[in-house]
């Protein structure tokens, strides 16, 4: 069974079902069949941020799948005071010379509490409209939904998964250790993208360093 198979067939035994958060799941047990099913829902939420151009819309939809939040409603929680230098070579990313002013925005994306993704945006004021810009300066709505009419397109240019529940080669018969009955031990960090967002128009606007963290597995009581 290749990796996709697996994703289709593990995630639908996720249980699916409330702004308020619903109680988290028992802690997952460490034994091969959790693994399994952590890997696979991680991969498949990989598989959906890659194919849609919002995160945020992404993990909306995450969220009320899964049963996380009723509404399942994501808000951007902007971290004060925060600021951080473009990484090596994002001006050239962005087509932008030395002088073109450019936005820091650290956001957590959180669903009925959970906090789903932590996210490093630089942006192009120049590229946004004012409204656009002072909604990103006076609020905490998401980066997504603010330039939605900008019709953008999300061109990843890395996607790594940062755990891995089951070890490389488990498929063709890598050891996987026993099984255990405490709890597996999920770090806070996941899944990492970095992506380019382009206007409809085609130019560069905005770079985006999203981490995933271990809520996004955080489903509740069944």
């Amino acid at each position: 069974m290749n990796r996709l198979t697996t994703v289709a067939a593990m995630a639908a035994v996720v249980a699916v079902s409330s702004t308020q958060a619903r109680p988290p799941r028992a802690p997952w047990v460490d034994d091969f069949e959790s693994r399994l099913q952590a890997l696979a829902l991680l991969e498949t939420l990989n598989s959906d941020l890659l194919s849609h151009p919002s995160a945020t819309l992404t993990l909306e939809r995450w969220c009320g799948e899964h049963g996380m939040a009723d509404p399942a409603k994501v808000v951007a929680n902007r971290v004060p005071g925060a600021d951080k230098p473009l990484p090596e070579g994002a001006r050239a990313e962005l087509g932008i010379d030395d002088a073109e002013p450019v936005r820091y925005r650290r956001v957590q994306l959180a669903c009925g509490g959970h906090v789903l993704s932590e996210a490093d945006n630089w942006y192009v004021p120049s590229r946004l409209t004012p409204e656009m810009n002072r909604t990103l300066d006076t609020t905490d709505q998401p980066f997504g939904k603010v330039v939605q009419p900008l019709g953008f397109r999300r061109q990843t240019t890395k996607a790594e998964l940062l755990w891995s529940p089951l070890p490389r080669g488990w498929e063709m018969g890598a050891p996987v250790g026993p099984s255990k009955t405490l709890p597996l031990a999920i770090p806070h960090e996941v899944l990492q993208h970095r992506a380019v967002l382009y206007t409809a128009g085609n130019q560069p606007f905005s770079l985006v360093v999203e981490t995933y963290t271990a809520d996004v597995l955080t489903f509740p009581a069944r």
